[in-house]
């Protein structure tokens, strides 16, 4: 027990940063999944005017996907600490999550949803720092 609360001692900042990326990332991804017709019927409608239009069901699949990954990957990456010690699974976790905000942050850009590019900037920010921390 001592070795468990010692290591949330120490990594401390990492766990809280991967613990954020899992449920940001899972609850997105498995809504997503639950509510495959409803978010793309949204997202149809607001690229509907960009070039992307024709593109929505295979970035929605795509993101989903990333997501779910990035998620899973801080889960396990979780454990991987308390287990190891090692962070590197969390690294893959966090880049992947960054890699998943700058193609939103991209989409929100080209819908012109501005303020849904800065709502995802300050989740970039964590993420950044995360992948900054288990590197």
């Amino acid at each position: 027990m001592d070795f468990l609360l010692q290591t949330a001692t120490d990594f401390a900042p990492q766990l809280l940063i991967l613990v954020f990326i899992a449920i940001t990332f899972l609850q997105s991804g498995i809504d997503k999944l639950i509510d495959w017709k409803g978010n793309l019927s949204f997202l149809k409608e607001h690229f509907s005017h960009t070039f992307l239009k024709n593109s929505v069901p295979l970035m929605l699949g795509f993101v989903t996907l990333g997501e779910l990954v990035a998620g899973v990957l801080s889960v396990i990456g979780i454990f991987q600490i308390y287990i190891s010690g090692s962070m590197l699974i969390g690294f893959y976790a966090a880049v992947i999550a960054g890699k998943m905000l700058l193609l939103l942050l991209f989409g929100q850009r080209i819908a012109k949803d501005y303020a849904g590019a800065m709502t995802i900037a300050v989740y970039f920010m964590v993420v950044v720092f995360g992948v900054y921390l288990l590197k």
